[in-house]
């Protein structure tokens, strides 16, 4: 076996292959898009880069592509308490666990080389809205963003010697079928009674104004949480800029309490569902079909990728308030039915409580692994 670092296109290329040769005959798996994963090594796209490092790696046998890893440092985050915390992610292997722990070697040496001592993975090099954790249950299609991988990745991790950091539980539940009577009754008693909460979707035109609203609840409302580091205006701004072509305004609602900004959910329709057709390629003509197949509105699932309460609001429910409005614009107005609550840590349990009240159930769980060096 040889493991190769990329270095240049020809590399940046295989480690792309690597997975659509892992695969082939997975007929659940939905290649992301090409461009996506190339975006998370761009230095000029990712602006991770501005205070970490990144290095990828491909592994042959005999010529034939096998397996794919990244390890990463973010700076921001590395030094917590007594450790130094590193990452690795995008793996891919077959199912050879020589090859797997040939993989984990070079990533843990490389990490290693930066007076690294504690791992976590598999994560991205980004926030962890996407490409975080390993997938342990729940082996249906992925929505957008969320990371998939065959069952027998498990082992490998836990073999290598990574223990469980926490686990990530994704839940569902299905429009068509009504929403809990408990919470439509909660959301309709507080926009009715408190006339200081008023409701916004987001405006593509007023981007400037929405990033800032989200930033400002945000960087409050996760600042409880183990090594949190603040997210940037220019983060915000790019990622709604990179949302746009599948953005459904109505499914990003935003609650104000007295005009100051106090809750939000942000939610997408699963593009996945038109994308599993192009096999990871974006290309002009895809571009084309994505555009058409959409108006055939052949999407029928939206999936919930982030919702906040600045801690000064926390409490009154208007968490039930944004999802409300979400879901009703969903249900009048679109085909969507399915609808997925991903992922939320087990250490959040404001955020398991609203799954539940929403009347959700377990559909898939994700493990984040920490490997101790010492």
């Amino acid at each position: 076996m040889q493991i190769i670092e990329v270095i240049d296109n020809k590399g940046a290329n295989e480690f792309l292959d690597v997975a659509r040769e892992i695969y082939v005959n997975d007929t659940e798996w939905v290649c992301p898009l090409d461009n996506d994963i190339r975006a998370v090594f761009d230095p000029k796209v990712n602006t991770y880069f501005n205070h970490g490092e990144a290095c990828r790696w491909i592994l042959k046998n005999n010529g034939q592509l096998i397996g794919r890893i990244a390890a990463f440092i973010n700076e921001k985050k590395a030094d917590y308490e007594d450790k130094r915390i590193g990452g690795l992610g995008f793996f891919e292997c077959i199912e050879d666990e020589d090859a797997a722990k040939l993989l984990f070697d070079t990533a843990v040496a490389w990490l290693k080389e930066r007076r690294i001592n504690t791992i976590d993975g598999p994560i991205n090099f980004g926030e962890n809205d996407q490409y975080w954790g390993l997938l342990v249950e729940g082996f249906s299609s992925p929505s957008y963003g969320m990371a998939y991988n065959p069952p027998y990745y498990q082992k490998f991790f836990e073999n290598y010697g990574f223990k469980v950091k926490m686990e990530q539980m994704t839940n569902k539940f299905y429009l068509k079928e009504g929403l809990s009577p408990r919470f439509v009754k909660i959301a309709n008693y507080i926009m009715e009674r408190k006339p200081s909460i008023s409701t916004e979707r987001f405006d593509p035109k007023r981007i400037d104004k929405y990033a800032e609203d989200f930033l400002y609840i945000y960087n409050a409302a996760w600042a409880e949480f183990e090594n949190f580091t603040p997210i940037k205006k220019e983060y915000v701004l790019e990622t709604f800029k990179q949302m746009k072509p599948v953005l459904d305004p109505n499914l990003v609602q935003f609650a104000y309490v007295n005009g100051e900004p106090a809750s939000f959910v942000l939610s997408l329709p699963d593009v996945n569902q038109i994308f599993k057709r192009f096999k990871g390629k974006l290309n002009l003509i895809n571009k084309i079909r994505f555009v058409l197949l959409k108006r055939k509105k052949m999407i029928d699932r939206v999936r919930v990728v982030v919702m906040g309460t600045h801690p000064k609001f926390q409490g009154i429910g208007l968490e039930s308030v944004v999802t409300y409005k979400s879901f009703e614009y969903c249900f009048n107005e679109t085909p969507l039915n399915e609808v997925e609550l991903s992922w939320v840590g087990d250490f959040n349990d404001k955020m398991i409580a609203i799954h539940k009240g929403l009347g959700a159930v377990p559909s898939k769980k994700h493990i984040t692994y920490r490997l101790e060096l010492n």
